[in-house]
């Protein structure tokens, strides 16, 4: 189910690489397209071999919480910039609850971890694009 939901993600992001226009958004959801072909393959080669559990790291991430706070616009073409990066962290919002309930439902150990590590990508994934709308949707003012 989760090599699956990487590959819907993937398949998401290149849907909506399609319908902006920006250039910086397009580069944007190129990679978070590339992050989840990455997550699937990870995946993979764990089922399979039960390997690969080290090479995620588990890392900080500042959760801003904006899509836990505001309403995902709907996925339109020629959507704006921020438009785009809101969708995004609500799907990356939705990928970390996804893993963090699996890995609630796992009793300690080498599984649990490997779940834990997965929410966590996904949570910095949401931190990334979370700041970007938050950049592009509350520009800098001249006056500071």
């Amino acid at each position: 189910m989760a090599i699956q939901k990487e590959i819907e993600a993937h398949d998401f992001y290149m849907k909506l690489h399609g319908l902006v226009a920006s250039p910086d958004v397009k580069q944007t959801l190129q990679f978070l397209a590339n992050e989840e072909i990455k997550h699937r393959d990870f995946l993979i080669k764990y089922r399979d071999s039960g390997s690969g559990a080290g090479t995620l790291k588990p890392s900080t991430s500042v959760d801003y919480k904006i899509a836990e706070y505001l309403q995902e616009p709907d996925v339109s073409g020629n959507m704006e910039s921020k438009d785009a990066y809101l969708i995004a962290a609500h799907r990356e919002l939705g990928s970390y609850n996804f893993y963090k309930s699996l890995a609630d439902a796992h009793p300690a150990g080498e599984i649990k971890n490997m779940l834990l590590k997965m929410a966590s990508e996904e949570m910095k994934h949401k931190e990334q694009v979370e700041y970007l709308y938050a950049n592009t949707a509350f520009g800098q003012t001249a006056g500071g």
